[in-house]
């Protein structure tokens, strides 16, 4: 059981996240962002789904073996723990189960929807059917592995009262982790706060589990979603690099864990990730899926820390905390980008011009500046090139170099 006051990361960006739409990764791949999580502080890696496919299968054995019996990096000093998904049936727990058990620290995740829609429409299944087979395959799989979690599908459309019974059950039968979905990103924070905080609350024997999120994107609300189960109780949260996962996503690893580091002092919450490695490690996810990041991704987009507006570069150039709340090399990030645009300010102009060797008296910076602007009107951004254009003919006697 972690402390009170610290939250798991479980990864699963090379099984949800691999379920992005145009997203391949080859076994190869696989292992590099497995080894990339370990070395990061990933506290549990989801290496797939065994029993999708011989190929997964044989990746997920390879990655436990490997990386599951691996501690260089860590400070943890344990190797992380190895996830297989498996659905709640004997063949797939099985599965899981003979491509896990070489890893030091095996974890079977099992799951089974228990909203009334999936029941009715996809499992075709009673509620007393739903909970005779949580307590058979929970059971089963405890049998096997000393750390199984267990997921209802859909908890977050799912009947409050008969959600409890379901987890009552999978406690029983030997869960350790209580994994909470909004399966398909319908909650609001609210909302999904107050469904831990009820779990939390009615479950009997809930003391005895981790209570895990696990958020999906589809209103764009998925890391306030993991921060409000949190808030309410949670102590693991399942996220994937850049937020890559089905449809609209998931919630973002790097998102999350800066969340709780930026604002340590409202959550007094810690991680085990290293946190200046998650630049480098969403650029080696995203060149092994394609998934592109978008410029403005919080955290690890290439504008998380560029600025153009003349006012922001201003206070930048005084005080990066007047537009920063975090360093960009707390991520990895290298440093801030004041970006010359149409947008730039005088003080901007000047500082990237005294970077170039270039010193202007103010008469000589105001016809400059002038330049600057007719220049910028015409251009998206202005490159040093066009800066060092611009001063050859406006004022190359005020040159220091």
């Amino acid at each position: 059981m972690p402390s009170d006051d610290y939250v798991r990361i479980f990864d699963t960006t090379l099984r949800d996240g691999e379920q992005s739409a145009g997203a391949a990764l080859s076994p190869d791949q696989k292992l590099d962002i497995a080894r990339g999580l370990s070395r990061l502080g990933v506290d549990i890696i989801e290496a797939g789904f065994p029993a999708s496919s011989p190929s997964d299968r044989e990746v997920v054995a390879r990655i436990a073996a490997e990386v599951g019996n691996e501690v260089e990096g860590r400070s943890s000093g344990e190797p992380p723990w190895i996830c297989g998904l498996a659905r709640c049936n004997k063949q797939d727990i099985d599965t899981a189960w003979s491509s896990l058990k070489v890893a030091k620290r095996p974890f079977i995740h099992t799951f089974l929807a228990t909203s009334d829609i999936h029941m009715k429409h996809k499992l075709r299944m009673t509620r007393p059917e739903v909970l005779a087979r949580v307590r058979e395959m929970v059971g089963y799989a405890s049998s096997l592995c000393g750390d199984v979690e267990f997921s209802p599908e859909d908890a977050g459309r799912s009947e409050p009262a008969f959600l409890y019974s379901v987890l009552e059950t999978a406690i029983e039968a030997g869960a350790t982790t209580i994994n909470v979905p909004d399966t398909v990103g319908y909650n609001m924070p609210e909302e999904y706060g107050s469904l831990i905080a009820g779990i939390v609350a009615n479950v009997r024997g809930i003391e005895r589990a981790v209570i895990s999120t696990h958020c999906h994107n589809d209103l764009g609300l998925a890391t306030a979603n993991a921060l409000a189960g949190v808030r309410a109780g949670a102590r693991q949260v399942e996220c994937t690099m850049n937020g890559i996962g089905e449809r609209a996503g998931n919630t973002a690893l790097e998102e999350v864990v800066m969340a709780l580091h930026t604002r340590q002092a409202m959550y007094g919450l810690t991680t085990g990730i290293d946190t200046p490695q998650l630049t480098a490690m969403s650029r080696l996810v995203s060149a092994c899926s394609g998934m592109l990041v978008q410029p403005n991704k919080a955290v690890v987009g290439a504008n998380a820390f560029a600025h153009e507006s003349g006012i922001h570069q201003d206070g930048m150039l005084k005080n990066e905390q007047t537009y920063e709340i975090m360093r960009p090399e707390t991520v990895g990030a290298g440093g801030s980008r004041l970006v010359l645009g149409r947008q730039s300010g005088r003080h901007a102009f000047r500082a990237r011009l005294a970077e170039l060797g270039y010193s202007l008296d103010d008469r000589a910076l105001v016809s400059a500046f002038e330049r600057f602007k007719e220049l910028a009107a015409g251009k998206r951004h202005i490159e040093d090139d066009d800066l060092l254009m611009l001063m050859r003919t406006e004022a190359p006697a005020q040159a220091v170099v």
